[in-house]
């Protein structure tokens, strides 16, 4: 397993690693893991059986027993699959982000999903995004990456993708979540997040998604190039 190359994007709720994972990985033909998205559909899970206050022995269950796929549409997003229904719109709410944060907090529901997301790791190669990719599930990644923007920056970010969809949502509220969110993921007793000691660091506060997505590919190639 470990032969085959892993690129970890890590990094803060809002940072864009879900979209520079992705497009990254299509760039070169490699496998995609969203991180994040396992822990929402834990939490989307929980909540259609009506168990969102359930132990965190049932969520472990839970995401034990997921059966979870990514693809792509037509237009290249990405599409997530729990068992043979899109659950994709569903797991992009804020409510089910805040619900997942919390999953994720849980050590059992961690433990349960770890096999699940060595499991992506197939030839060719892997692109991986979450909080801990780095530090965590990939420690021995080809080239890890921790991206970052600043509160601000995220918050408006996340404005305009709810507002281009038809959601109104308070920017004040969405700077205010996102901080909550940075904090419960940085003082987590497993896992929290923080770069992995040899991750690159990239503040994509001022860069465009393309100046992003060719930084993180020049630098994979030039290690690609290496090995």
């Amino acid at each position: 397993m470990s032969e085959i190359p892993v690129i970890a994007i890590d990094g803060p709720s809002g940072s864009g690693k879900g979209t520079i994972a992705r497009r990254v990985a299509t760039a070169l033909e490699w496998h995609l893991l969203d991180s994040g998205a396992l822990y929402r559909l834990v939490a989307l899970a929980a909540g259609k059986r009506g168990q969102t206050d359930a132990s965190e022995e049932s969520l472990a269950a839970i995401a034990s027993g997921l059966e979870v796929t990514f693809d792509a549409d037509d237009t290249g997003e990405e599409r997530v699959w729990l068992g043979d229904t899109d659950v994709t719109a569903e797991l992009r709410t804020e409510e089910c982000g805040r619900l997942a944060s919390h999953v994720a907090a849980l050590p059992k529901v961690r433990q349960a999903l770890l096999g699940l997301q060595k499991g992506f790791r197939t030839a060719p190669g892997l692109v991986a995004d979450g909080r801990d990719m780095g530090t965590a599930v990939f420690p021995d990644a080809m080239l890890k990456v921790f991206l970052t923007a600043s509160a601000e920056e995220r918050a408006k970010r996340r404005h305009k993708q709810l507002k281009d969809k038809g959601i109104d949502v308070s920017l004040p509220a969405l700077s205010r979540d996102i901080e909550d969110r940075d904090r419960r993921d940085s003082e987590r007793a497993v896992a929290p997040l923080r770069p992995a000691e040899d991750a690159r660091l990239l503040d994509s506060s001022n860069l465009s998604i393309d100046e992003v997505t060719q930084t993180v590919l020049d630098w994979a190639l030039e290690l690609i190039d290496v090995t």
